[in-house]
């Protein structure tokens, strides 16, 4: 498993590996049951304090995405459709925020920024 820090972003690294991790169980790469490392190796590996990597966890594991075993360790909880569900409409919203916000600024009307979107999700 890879996990890539980057100190150009204003995003805390507690969430990059928690989106990081999220975004490999959502498109499949983690499967049901997969071992997540252990938060010492986890830490070691990207060179960052235990307490960062913990927060990760936590965070993750209150959303469902994993489970956390003491003496077994962390593994990929059985998919939960509705936090992926949640997951992937905040991301969309997202995307959809940021297209909303240019063609205003642009002076793109609604219906061509409709008809843009309609085009792209039947074509996709």
């Amino acid at each position: 498993m890879e996990i890539i820090i980057s100190s150009n972003t204003s995003k805390p690294i507690y969430e990059q590996i928690t989106s990081q991790i999220k975004a490999m169980i959502m498109n499949g790469e983690l499967q049901t049951g997969d071992p997540i490392p252990s938060m010492r190796s986890l830490a070691k590996s990207i060179h960052v304090s235990v307490i960062t990597v913990q927060k990760a966890y936590e965070d993750l594991q209150r959303d469902g995405f994993i489970e956390t075993t003491v003496g077994r360790g962390s593994f990929v909880a059985a998919k939960n459709r509705d936090f992926i569900q949640e997951e992937l409409q905040k991301k969309v919203e997202e995307y959809l925020n940021l297209a909303a916000e240019t063609a205003r600024t642009g002076g793109i009307p609604l219906p061509k920024v409709i008809e843009l979107l309609t085009i792209f999700y039947t074509e996709g």
